[in-house]
Formats: structure tokens, sequence, C-alpha cells
């Protein structure tokens, strides 16, 4: 497929744009019809209780009612590393909105009256709503069971409401902050939720079929909501069909199964298709934010900017399960732990149980209020210690050879000259404005340029390309279109390269677990790296297969024969083959169709022995980096932040796409500016969102949206096809980092936690901010973990 790098660089338009603008393409959320009854969820409205009792008998002969679940239908519990999660609360409640019966009936408004009709008597138990109180001596556990849950990844340390800490160490802290040539800074930061919103809520439709459950629903990851409901109902996963319909978009938020297991149950025990949707009130209520999250750094920097020695904990509220947070602990170590050389290094990131709703992904999941953090404090290095800021980074930022915080070396130099392009980019708008000044209409200007670090998620993918008589092509995979283009772009060009045909030529199957192998899933910008490289195995069978016969055909070697424009030609001799179209014809009679199957997981890179603790991934496999420049002003009377100008060199390996990047780009900023400026989620005492729904919940609106301008960095290692890296996640990492340092140079007052809403930008520049003081995070390392 190398050979085929520059055919597959081109400016495909979207084959499902039209389609979606005309309103006629069909989500889940659309599937309907007379055969197909309505599902709803009872859910708690309390965060914390003991289940006294719990009756359905009168719902049962409610009119419609074809069926209601409970705790018995599915006792089994699920988890990334723990299975901590049952889908029914049983016996104790967790959090205000967890599910306690699912009821099915012929119609929406018979389901609800029917839920209405259940007794429920509770009695209150105490409720845990902050991380501060969850780590309290003698704090009541969340999970007074948790050491009877399932393993289900070796390695973590546990205890009481810490789910899951997962640590580095690599080198001697103690001796680097004992040095007498360090300037030791400490800064404390503090982030709150993000909600993801996408324009469909989570969906399914839910049928059993030939004693086999059949679930259509939106979703990221078909295999897991395949494992989960086989899990949680103690079935075979081949007893289990998961088909994905367009998604109206995830961003994280449909990483997970949600839904689908109670209308899978639904569907058996009525014996009808179940549909089940959540409200968009139940969406912004129990949806898997973004996580809050706490953080301290330290860092012993000597005078000419080496950090000798850095240690910091990440407190992430997983809420009442383990969930996905598990699995992101691992993400600290690149994302806090991956900017800048680090001579050592120790780092705790632990998921705490909260009795609030369970949070989850969310685009650069973990690393964008990690490179928050990680960037404020950088600058603070920076006034400590008295050095230009861009110098600073210059001098610090990784490049090849250096090694991460986990001991990884790092290939090529990358962001080095990516904030000299940034630089470059910056020089084509001079201005003298400065940090601070009044601009004419009295407004507080301001400006900062951050680096970020993310990295992109690999793992086990499969795909098959058959080759049709008409000379196109059909890739069947497990892939998802969520809105990022991967499978309407990338895809289709990496196959149509690797088979010399045009990429509207390309037949893109949608997912369905009966027909495509396992892959992990789409998210963390994986779909071009693991789908596409086994994409381009298939097409490298294809071709050979196809060669294969051409040879005869034309009594040419295959070594002499491209394929190209639809056609398999002699090298250098145009106009002197066969149609792909008639070779396909001749291999039927020969041996039959011809197809390929190709394979992809993570090529695995290692990280020094004994450096990591509780992690799922010790090295990066794709390391992918961000530089961001922001220009903003700031109304002293109303606190209302402007963007002025937003700029963006991106790490993308080799673009496909450009187009579609630029997407990715001015999307991924945008949503990152609501979470740096306006969305604010907040829990009141009874442990409910007081943001229910879009009224009180500021998305960013059509005035918000600013142009972004880019410089797609080209060139840096990559183990992905033709040296592609996903491009999808890294847009938003840097966002709520460069706006708050650019406040923060705006004002010039210390700026630590997210979002910056006006009252609290007024609050600064009043000097009504208090300072942030996370007394609950110790200033000694060892204090704050499991591990001594």
């Amino acid at each position: 497929m190398q050979d085929n790098a520059d055919a597959a660089v081109m400016n495909f338009p979207r084959r499902d744009a039209r389609d979606k603008l005309l309103g006629r393409t069909k989500y889940t959320i659309d599937v309907g019809g007379s055969e197909v009854i309505h599902a709803v969820l009872l859910r708690a409205e309390v965060a914390s209780a003991q289940v006294l009792r719990l009756d359905v008998e009168a719902a049962r002969s409610m009119p419609g009612v074809r069926a209601i679940a409970t705790w018995e239908d599915a006792p089994g519990a699920h988890g990334i590393g723990i299975a901590d999660h049952p889908i029914f609360a049983r016996d104790v409640i967790r959090y205000h909105g967890e599910p306690i019966a699912a009821i099915a009936a012929d119609t929406l408004e018979q389901a609800h009256a029917a839920a209405r009709a259940i007794t429920l008597e509770l009695a209150p138990l105490p409720a845990i709503l902050t991380m501060a109180q969850a780590l309290e001596k003698d704090a009541p556990l969340v999970h007074p069971d948790w050491k009877d849950y399932d393993i289900l990844f070796e390695g973590a340390a546990r205890g009481g409401n810490v789910a899951w800490e997962a640590t580095v160490a690599r080198g001697d802290t103690d001796a680097a902050f004992d040095r007498p040539d360090v300037t030791i800074i400490d800064g404390v930061y503090r982030v709150g939720r993000q909600s993801h919103v996408p324009f469909e809520p989570r969906a399914v439709v839910a049928a059993f079929e030939d004693g086999r459950h059949h679930i259509q629903t939106s979703t990221q990851v078909p295999w897991t909501v395949r494992h989960v409901t086989a899990r949680v109902l103690n079935i075979p996963e081949s007893q289990v069909r998961v088909t994905v319909p367009a998604v109206g978009g995830g961003f994280g938020l449909k990483f997970d199964c949600s839904l689908e297991p109670y209308a899978a149950i639904l569907a058996k025990k009525s014996g009808r298709v179940v549909s089940l949707v959540n409200s968009r009130r139940e969406e912004q209520m129990t949806c898997l934010c973004r996580e809050n999250a706490e953080i301290r750094i330290r860092s012993a920097v000597t005078a000419d900017g080496e950090i000798v020695g850095r240690e910091a904990t990440v407190l992430m509220d997983c809420g009442a399960y383990g969930g996905e947070q598990v699995f992101l602990t691992t993400m600290t170590a690149h994302t806090l732990g991956g900017n800048y050389r680090l001579g050592s290094v120790r780092l705790s990131s632990r998921a705490i149980y909260t009795n609030t709703p369970p949070n989850g992904a969310f685009r650069a999941c973990n690393g964008v209020y990690n490179t928050f953090a990680l960037e404020r404090h950088t600058d603070e290095i920076c006034d400590a210690i008295g050095m230009d800021r861009m110098e600073f980074r210059r001098r610090n930022v990784v490049g090849d050879q250096d090694i991460g915080a986990t001991g990884q070396v790092f290939e090529g130099d990358v962001l080095r000259p990516m904030i000299d392009r940034m630089q470059a980019l910056c020089a084509k708008h001079p201005n003298s404005r400065k940090n601070g000044q009044r601009l004419d209409d009295g407004r507080i200007y301001g400006r900062a340029m951050t680096v970020g670090t993310w990295f992109i998620f690999v793992g086990p993918s499969a795909a098959t390309v058959n080759l049709n008589v008409d000379g196109s092509a059909t890739l069947v995979t497990s892939g998802v279109e969520i809105g990022s283009g991967s499978m309407m772009h990338a895809l289709p060009q990496i196959v149509a390269a690797g088979l010399g045909i045009a990429p509207e030529q390309v037949i893109v199957k949608t997912a369905d677990t009966d027909a495509a192998g396992r892959d992990l899933g789409v998210g963390g910008g994986r779909t071009t790296v693991s789908i596409g490289a086994a994409s381009a195995a298939a097409c490298d069978e294809v071709r050979d297969k196809l060669l294969a016969v051409a040879s005869e055909m034309l009594q040419t070697a295959p070594d002499q024969l491209v394929l190209a424009d639809g056609r398999v030609e002699i090298r250098g001799r145009p106009g002197s083959g066969t149609t792909i179209q008639k070779v396909v014809a001749e291999a039927e009679t020969r041996t039959g169709p011809i197809s390929g199957s190709g394979a992809f997981t993570a090529p695995g890179i290692e990280a020094m022995p004994g450096c990591a603790a509780g992690h799922f991934i010790d090295a990066i496999d794709i390391p992918v980096f961000a530089v961001h420049d922001c220009e903003l002003a700031i109304d002293p009377d109303t606190g209302q932040v402007e963007i002025l100008a937003y700029r963006v060199v991106q790490d993308v390996g080799r673009a496909l796409n450009h187009r579609a990047i630029h997407g990715q780009i001015q999307g991924g900023v945008v949503q990152g500016m609501g979470y740096a400026l306006h969305e604010e989620i907040t829990i009141n005492e009874q442990g409910c969102f007081d943001q229910t729904g879009f009224e009180a919940y500021r998305l960013p609106l059509a005035q918000d949206v600013v142009p972004i301008e880019f410089d797609l960095f080209e060139g840096a290692p990559s183990c992905g096809p033709l040296g592609t890296k996903g491009a999808g996640e890294v847009p938003i990492l840097n966002v709520g980092a460069t706006i708050g340092c650019a406040i923060a140079n705006a004002t010039g007052k210390q700026v630590s936690q997210l979002p910056l809403t006006p009252p609290r930008v007024l609050a600064l520049l009043d000097g009504r901010d208090e300072p942030l003081a996370l007394d609950h995070i110790s200033a000694v390392w060892s204090d704050n973990t499991l591990r001594r």
C-alpha cells in the first residue's frame, strides 16, 4: 500500500452529506412501524438509598403494557477493569437517575403511566457528592462490597471510594526536589463536567429472532454492546447480533453499552420489537459526561528551565460506577506526562466513586483538562524562573529519542518544528497588541500559545474487501460513521488507492457483528489508523489474487502490472491491459469470486519496566501533537470573552483529505470553546444536575463560531496506513488550555478553573475570585496513593 500513498490523497466529498442535509438519513431513533412498541426506564429520584420494596404488579395490569424488567432479569454486572456496574439497582440506589425497572407498552404514554404505577419504598442513605467527601477519613462507601467485585484487569490499586488507581514512578523525584538549585512550583487546578449533546440521543431497537437477540443501536462500539449485553444477560455472545444504522453523533458518549440490554430483555419477554430512546432530559441528566477532575502538579525546575522532577495527582470523578474512568486513568501518564522532558516523575491518577451520575469518555478524554492544568502550570513555571514562555517550551518539549513519563522512547522531532510553524502562521497577521492592553472599545486583550500531546488508540480491527462483478469493491468492517467522516472519506480513499478504482466505487457496509470481525470501536482517532490498516491489508490480498489472474490473461509477470483507473495495465504502457471488471469475470470462472481479509492490532511500544502500575496502555503507539494560538478580548463590565482569532498547527502524519480534517479542526475547536467558556454542570444537594436542559446548559451557538486558521504538519512517524494519524480527537485538546492561558495573560490573574464563565471572569477582574485550595490532595505525593 505504501506505493499508493499519493493516490490515496484526494479532495473527496462526503457521500452522506446531501442526505443528511436534506433530512433523508435514517437513524436508530427513526426506526418505527406498527410492529414496534415503546419502552421507558423508571429512574431513581434520589442519589443514595436502600431499596426496601419494589412492586411492579399493579403496573403489569396497566393498559398496553407488554413487559416489565427488573434486576431479576439481569443479575450480572459489567465494567472496565472491574465488574461493578449492574444495569438495574437492586438493593441500593447509587445515583440520581439510576434505572430501577424497564417497561414496554404499546405506546410511550402507556409505558410512562405504568412506570408511575410501580411501588418503590426507599430508606435514605448518606450521599457522597464530591471527591473531597469521598476521600475523607471514615467516609461512607459508595460500594461497601468493593472487595467482592470481579477483577477484569489486574495490576491496579483499589480501596474504599478509590475505584482505580494508576501510577507512574520513574527516577528519584525526592532527590530532584531536594536539590539546592531548583525552584519548586506547586499548582492546583479544577475542571467541571461537559455534556456531549450529540443531535441523536442514545437509542436502541431490539428484537428476539430465531433464538437470538438482534440489536439495532446508535453506538460507536457494536462489539462492546454485544459483549456487555451477553454478560449481563448471562448468555453466549453468539446469541447477540448488533447492527448500526447511521449514528447521529457520539463524541465518546456512545463508546459504551447503555440502553441496549434493557431493550433486549423487553423484546424477549414481550415477543415484540422494542424501541427505547432517551428523552433529551434523560440524556442531559444521566449521560456519561466528561468527568470533573481535580489536579495538583509540583515541579522542580532549574534556573535554565530544566524540569528535573515532577509530581502530580489527578482525581477523576467516575460517579457511581467505575466505567470508562477506570480505563482513562491510564491517559494521565501520556497527557499530563507527555508534553515535556522530565528528569524524574511520579504521577497518580485516581478514579473516585461518588453518588453522582457515572461519567464517561469524551473527545480527547482526560487530555483536555490535563493539558489545561499542564499548560497553566507551565506558564507559572516560566513566571517563577523569569523565562520566556515559548522559549521554555521550545527547550523542553519532547523530541526524537526523548524519554516519556513511562520510559518509552519518542521517535521524531515534531513539537519544536510545529512551534516554528505556528510562529510563522502568526507572523502572517502581525499586530502590536500586548497582553492586558485596552482595545479601542475598552475591552482587554489577551493572547497565548500552548502545546499538547495526545495519542491514537489502536487495538484490534478486521476488514474484508469483496470485488464485485462491475469492478467495484465492498468494504466490510465493524466501523461506524459517527460524523467524523472516516468511513465516508478515509476508508474509501484507502481502498480505492489500493485497488486502482475511484472512491465512489467503494461500498462501505454498515456495521454488523454477524458480518464483520471484531473491532475495538470508533473513537480515540483510531478508525483511519486501525480499520484503515486492516482494510489496506485486505486490499493487498485482493490485489495479489487479481494480478495473478491478470498475469495469465496478459502474459505478463504480476510485478509488471499496475492497477489504475479501473484497469490492470502493463507498467509503463498505458492502455495495454484490460479492465478490472474483465479480470473479475475471468477469476470467477477459474477460482471463484475475489475477496481478501486483513487484520491489525497495536504493534506494541515498550515502556521502561517497573515504571507504570495499573495502566491498560503503558506506552503509546502513535503520539500526536498540537500547537494552538488564541487571541481574545474580555469585556470588563460583563466578563464576556470574545475569541478574536484562533490558529491550529496539527500533527496529522499524512493528510488523506484536507477538507475532512479542516471540518474536524473547526468542530473540535468550537466544542472546546464551549468547554472553556460556557458549559457548566453543577450538582445540587439531591445529587441531581442543576442544568436539566438547554435553557440552563449553555452550548456554543452559531454566533460563537469563529473561523479557524490551520496548518497541517505532515511527516511525523506513524505506524498507521500510509503514515496516517487520526485527526478527529486532537483538535479539542488544547482549546481550554489556550483560552485559559490567554485569559490569565489578559487579566494578570491566576486562572486555575474551567469553565471561565462571565461571572467567573468578572470575579477575576474584580479580585473576588478566591484562590483555589484542594486540601484533600496532599503536597506529599505518597499521601495521595494507595501504594506505599
